[in-house]
């Protein structure tokens, strides 16, 4: 009689549950924080105001004024460029600042 040898092969089989830990937080994430130190457009438009009330008061010297003109000038550029063009839908109505008499 010969013997019949039978192979046996084990199987490796995961587990019914899964142990791999969720990449995601168990809590929903709350939206982050504006940063109150950050500049806005709202900001920007402030400070060409101010830039240009102080110069109709007489605040800089004579050998100030060229510089504080290019910085005003670049900062009208800039703003044209990123504030929404009135009349848009969302554009939100600019408003000029009082002039002095």
């Amino acid at each position: 009689m010969a013997k019949e040898e039978t192979k046996k092969t084990e199987t490796v089989e995961a587990p019914a549950t899964a142990t791999a830990q969720a990449t995601a937080p168990a809590q929903p994430q709350a939206q982050p924080q504006p940063d109150p130190m950050a500049l806005s457009i709202g900001d920007l438009k402030g400070l060409q105001s101010i830039i240009d009330i102080a110069s109709a008061r007489g605040s800089f010297r004579a050998a100030e004024m060229a510089g504080v003109g290019t910085l005003y000038n670049k900062l009208t550029t800039f703003l044209e460029k990123v504030a929404p063009a009135e009349g848009q839908p969302g554009a939100q109505p600019t408003v000029d600042a009082p002039k002095e008499k």
